[in-house]
C-alpha cells in the first residue's frame, strides 16, 4: 500500500520526537512517503501528484486548512474510483472536521485509530460541499462571519496565535463595523425558493459547525455527511438575539431560533447573492470577496480511513 503524508509543520500539536514516532508507527505499516508543506497551496498541488501517480492513501497531518487543501487536490479531476483515500492525524487548533467524523482531536490516538483502519481496510463515504469550484468538508460563510474569519487570517499573517480570545475580539470588531441595519444577502433554492433580507450566511456540510470555548456550535443538527448541505440565514443582527442564539446553538438540545434567523436542512444546491461584494470564507480559509457564490452537496465524494 503506498501511503503519502502530507504535513502542515505549522500547524503541528506534536514536538519533533513525537512526530517521529507517529511516522515511523505508520512506515511500518505501508509503503510510506512524506511531503512537508512550505506555503498555501502546496498541500493541494502534493495531493493532486498523489492522486495523478496512483497512491492509495493520503494522510493529512494539520488543521482542516490543510485537509482542505488536500481533498482539493484529490478532487482535481472530480470524483472517480481513482481518487486515493484520506487519512487524518489531527494537529490543527480546532480539528473540526475529525471531530465531526467522530475521531479523536489528539495526533497520537488519531494514529492509532488511523492504523487500525489501513490494517483492516475500514473506510467511510463522506460527502462534501462545494462553493463554485472549491470543496469544503464541513463550512463555509458568506457575511459576517467570513469577515470574522478575514480578520483573523490578517493577525496570524503577523505571527498572532489562533485562540478563541482571538476570535471573540475581532468578532466584536467585525459586528460594530458590519452594517446591521440594510441586509444585502438573497439566497435561491433549486425549487425556486428565495429568502431576502439575509445579512450573512452560513452554509453547513456537516454538525458541529465550529467548535467555541470547545463546546459544539449546532445551527443545523440535522446535517451530517450523509445527507445535503444545511443553511443558517441570519436575518436579525441585534447583539441580544445573536448571543441568545449563539448559547441556545450550543446547549445540550441545540435549537438555532428561527425567529432571528431562517435555518434549512438537507439541501441540493442553492445559490447566494448579495448587493454588493461580501466576504467569503471556506473551512475557515478566507477567499476574498464575492457578489454570488453556488453551493452544491457532492454526495460520498471522498474515502476516508476510520
Amino acid at each position: 500500500m503506498r501511503t503519502l503524508v502530507i504535513s502542515n509543520p505549522r500547524a503541528t500539536a506534536t514536538s519533533p520526537r513525537a512526530y517521529d514516532v507517529l511516522m515511523h508507527a505508520l512506515a511500518s505499516e505501508t509503503d510510506l512517503e512524506i511531503a512537508e508543506t512550505a506555503n498555501r497551496g502546496h498541500a493541494a498541488a502534493l495531493a493532486c501528484r498523489a492522486m495523478r501517480g496512483g497512491i492509495d492513501v493520503v494522510v493529512g497531518v494539520g488543521g482542516d486548512g490543510t485537509l482542505n487543501e488536500i481533498v482539493n487536490g484529490l478532487l482535481t479531476d472530480g470524483v472517480h474510483d481513482k481518487v486515493p483515500r484520506l487519512g487524518i492525524i489531527p494537529t490543527g487548533s480546532t480539528n473540526v472536521f475529525a471531530r465531526a467524523l467522530g475521531l479523536p482531536n489528539d495526533p497520537i490516538e488519531g494514529t492509532g485509530v488511523l492504523l487500525e483502519a489501513l490494517r483492516t481496510g475500514s473506510t467511510r463515504a463522506v460527502s462534501l460541499g462545494r462553493a463554485d469550484d472549491r470543496y469544503f468538508l464541513f463550512a463555509a460563510g458568506h457575511g459576517f462571519d467570513a469577515g470574522i474569519v478575514g480578520r483573523v487570517e490578517r493577525r496570524r499573517r503577523r505571527g498572532q496565535r489562533n485562540t478563541d480570545s482571538l476570535y471573540a475580539r475581532l468578532g466584536l470588531k467585525e459586528w460594530l463595523a458590519y452594517d446591521r441595519r440594510a441586509p444585502k444577502l438573497h439566497v435561491e433554492f433549486g425549487d425556486g425558493v428565495t429568502l431576502d433580507g439575509v445579512f450573512f450566511a452560513i452554509v453547513t456540510n456537516s454538525d458541529p459547525w465550529t467548535f467555541a470555548l470547545n463546546r459544539p456550535m449546532r445551527p443545523t443538527p440535522e446535517v451530517n455527511f450523509d445527507n445535503g448541505l444545511g443553511l443558517y440565514a441570519r436575518r436579525r443582527m441585534g447583539a441580544p438575539g445573536i448571543l441568545f442564539s449563539a448559547a441556545r446553538m450550543s446547549g445540550q438540545r441545540p435549537r438555532a431560533g428561527r425567529r432571528g434567523a431562517y435555518v434549512v436542512q438537507d439541501v441540493e444546491t442553492m445559490v447566494i447573492w448579495s448587493d454588493e461584494p461580501m466576504a467569503l470564507q471556506v473551512d475557515g480559509d478566507f477567499l476574498g470577496e464575492s457578489s454570488k457564490v453556488v453551493f452544491t452537496s457532492v454526495p460520498k465524494a471522498v474515502q476516508v480511513v476510520m
